[in-house]
């Protein structure tokens, strides 16, 4: 007999959550069909996601929803929920969660290699034509593009005296420091 880790899709994910089997306060996501605890965050964390939710509310006034810690429905096996998303069109506009997004992004300090790794692997396969994962650690941003298959082909790191233009709104500037705590 060999064992396996149980491998859960997105409608038995969902289920769960619906019956009730995870307490209130507990963080999970479902990445790659494994359903991950996220630990709490820090208070430089909870900064850092509400700057870079300013930033990109400036950017994308728009056209565009920005999605704080909410689900996307990335595929039968992935539903994350990341710290920023940038999605197209008007919440009102989905009945069920997004399936897409033109910008993802994570806050990492703890999480880093698992956003780095597993997290980067699912938004490129799922094909999120940018994903930032703005380190706390480094305080740097590291710009995430170019997905193809299970990984992004093109990979930047910039410091908080840099800027970045997201793909989707190319003629906007976003100042790298202006994002960290």
């Amino acid at each position: 007999m060999s064992v396996r880790a149980k491998m859960w899709t997105r409608a038995e994910y969902d289920r769960l959550i619906a019956a009730g089997a995870f307490a209130p306060d507990t963080r999970v996501q479902l990445v790659q069909g494994e359903i991950v605890e996220m630990t709490p965050q820090s208070r430089a964390h909870a900064v850092a996601v509400m700057a870079v939710e300013e930033a990109l509310r400036d950017v994308f006034q728009v056209g565009y929803t920005i999605q704080v810690q909410m689900p996307l429905a990335l595929g039968p096996t992935a539903e994350p929920e990341p710290d920023i998303a940038v999605i197209p069109g008007h919440f009102r506009e989905y009945r069920d969660h997004p399936t897409t997004a033109v910008l993802v992004v994570e806050v990492a300090d703890t999480s880093l290699e698992f956003d780095r790794s597993r997290k980067a692997a699912m938004y490129a396969e799922a094909g999120i034509l940018e994903y930032w994962i703005l380190t706390l650690v480094d305080r740097r941003l590291e710009v995430y593009r170019d997905a193809r298959g299970p990984a992004y082909d093109t990979r930047l790191m910039l410091g908080p005296e840099e800027t970045v233009s997201p793909l989707a709104a190319a003629d906007a500037s976003v100042r790298i420091g202006s994002l960290l705590p």
